[in-house]
């Protein structure tokens, strides 16, 4: 992998980290303010700006280790990796790979191979669907509980007013809109197309590698 390769992987990466961290700690701010939640350090500024940036760093970490965008039906289907796997069994005098080897091999031919421009496009559209998800989920549960405190604000009031339902319908509208269109998942398995469609057109090499990795693990 080349550095300008390794510098936009970072700040895909960074990205990641970053904008589901910044939104969960934006929406967060947004219901303490409309709900007049007892949430004290957002009161001042000298607190309330390192809370945020801390808080942001650390949602958004909690869900990049957490990988819930990878266990779903559109990031598990038809991976480049799935080619590599029925290529090895067609390679003669041979067995065939495990899940986990072709997807070594997977991402030694990305990151050493495929060229540069199709790299960085593969991880570019990889962090969109990762950042999309996640803001998925995190306006799903942020409406759960909008609703939830709606609710709580009339039983115990008897009233509830415009800036209670507005943050609350703001975040079910980017929850809608997501699934409604429904980019991320479209995107990534279109990344994936493009993925197997080099491999294929360039299968000598995927073959080549196939066998000399069959040769490695035959030398004493």
């Amino acid at each position: 992998m080349k550095e300008n390769s390794l510098a936009q992987f970072g700040l895909y990466e960074f990205i990641r980290i970053l904008a589901p961290g910044f939104y969960f700690m934006f929406a967060s701010y947004v219901f303490i303010a409309a709900f007049t939640l007892p949430f004290f350090p957002f009161d001042e500024r000298e607190i309330g700006l390192p809370t945020f940036l801390i808080g942001a760093m650390i949602a958004g970490l909690t869900m990049y280790a957490k990988e819930s965008p990878k266990k779903r039906k559109a990031f598990l289907t038809n991976q480049p990796s799935q080619f590599i796997l029925e290529r090895s069994r067609r390679v003669k005098d041979a067995p065939a790979m495990s899940d986990d080897e072709a997807r070594r091999l997977y991402f030694y031919i990305l990151n050493h191979y495929i060229p540069v421009t199709v790299h960085d496009k593969i991880f570019f559209f990889g962090m969109i669907y990762h950042v999309m998800i996640s803001i998925r989920r995190t306006s799903f549960w942020f409406g759960v509980v909008g609703l939830t405190l709606v609710a709580v604000k009339i039983a115990t009031t008897g009233h509830v007013f415009i800036e209670h339902i507005l943050p609350v319908a703001l975040v079910w509208l980017i929850y809608t809109l997501n699934v409604r269109y429904n980019k991320a998942d479209r995107r990534m398995q279109e990344n994936y197309q493009d993925q197997i469609f080099w491999l294929s057109m360039n299968s000598t090499i995927v073959d080549e590698l196939i066998a000399k990795r069959i040769h490695i693990q035959t030398e004493p």
